[in-house]
């Protein structure tokens, strides 16, 4: 997964995101407990001493900080809040699906429009390919405006398993309270700490992902339908029937390596540059310095994105490919041996970034793929 893709970039950069909130958390439990023992430790007050004034008055507080009660996702809370981040987060899906919808028509090489002149920065004449909003338009004209939601139905319930799945891990398997260290000083042991909370993220983004990817495939596969005007997947259930039976069960975890690896690389680079720049590059003695490595991660997910854009890519190309629709075969596409296969098929033509940029598309040499 690529992490540019709307569906997978904001969730790794929100998670990458809330780390730092959770090591802020722990280290507030942390000076609360430790204020504790010192109190333990100095000689009480001759009116606390009094059996009617028991000291352990902080047992209370202590319970509440550890998150027991009244916190997202704790106590009694916990489904209702869970329920509203598959809302939210299928409310985000609904309204970035056309967005998703038109980049994998281009992905697949699907180009139903000509190339317009225009003028690059320099002046000089240029060809430029449909944007984003001339390629809606014309999917508007073809199948109208609820054309523009093909295969939204197994996205959504693709996404809502991948949310109650990362919930439900995180109770199985809950964080280790991890405390925020920005010293130089302190480095090994910061290191460390992000190490182990990537690790931690890593595991359930890889299970959270093997578990939605069937349902990946099919909302790929219902969306090139467009290309052939194909109506091979349908319905979620009759498409799980369709590949059963004519892949197997491994057809529905084609282009699955490319996007664990995608989210591998993406969680590691991005984490461990934003931990290297805060810890190197921003000086304490900044008085914006805090306000500085808040947008660290941020940054560094849209940079990483970017880089790991050749996995996203490959992956949604190896869901698609040889499955009986047109935009899976020649001329289209050849038919892959392997991800790797299509990976050094697109380093050839120049086309590991196809599809990255939706506004301004310059016609090169490898747009199209040429298959006899």
């Amino acid at each position: 997964m690529g992490a540019s893709d709307p569906e997978v970039a904001p969730k790794a950069r929100g998670g990458a995101a809330g780390m730092a909130g959770a090591g802020a958390g722990a280290g507030a439990r942390g000076g609360a407990a430790a204020g504790v023992e010192a109190r333990a430790r100095d000689p009480p007050p001759a009116h606390r001493a009094h059996p009617r004034h028991p000291r352990p008055a902080a047992q209370p507080s202590a319970r509440r900080m550890d998150g027991g009660s009244g916190g997202l996702g704790s106590g009694d809370n916990a489904p209702t809040t869970e329920a509203l981040f598959v809302a939210l987060g299928a409310g985000v899906t609904a309204l970035s699906h056309p967005l998703l919808y038109v980049k994998l028509l281009i992905q697949v090489g699907h180009e139903p429009m000509p190339p317009t002149i225009g003028t690059n920065v320099l002046g000089r004449k240029v060809l430029y390919l449909p944007s984003f909003f001339t390629y809606a338009k014309y999917i508007v004209q073809v199948d109208g405006k609820i054309g523009l939601f093909r295969g939204l139905s197994p996205r959504l319930m693709s996404n809502a398993l991948s949310t109650v799945t990362r919930g439900s891990m995180k109770k199985v398997f809950p964080p280790d309270e991890i405390e925020q260290v920005s010293n130089k000083d302190d480095m090994k042991t910061s290191l460390r700490k992000v190490v182990k909370e990537t690790s931690y993220e890593m595991m359930m983004q890889c299970v959270s992902r093997m578990l939605a990817h069937p349902l990946h495939v099919i909302s790929m596969r219902c969306m090139v339908q467009f290309v052939g005007r194909e109506a091979k997947y349908s319905g979620v259930l009759s498409s799980i029937g369709k590949i059963f039976k004519e892949e197997g069960l491994l057809g529905f975890f084609v282009g699955l390596i490319p996007h664990l690896l995608g989210d591998v690389v993406f969680l590691w680079g991005c984490n461990l540059l934003a931990h290297f720049i805060n810890a190197y590059l921003v000086d304490d003695s900044f008085s914006q310095a805090l306000a500085i490595r808040s947008y660290t991660k941020f940054v560094m997910g849209i940079a990483v994105s970017m880089l790991t854009y050749p996995f996203l890519l490959v992956g949604d190309l190896m869901a698609v490919n040889n499955c009986g629709l047109q935009a899976g075969l020649p001329p289209y596409s050849p038919v892959f041996k392997s991800w790797i296969h299509c990976w050094k098929y697109l380093s050839m033509q120049g086309q590991l970034f196809r599809g990255s940029s939706l506004l301004f598309r310059r016609v090169s040499s490898g747009s199209y793929f040429a298959v006899e």
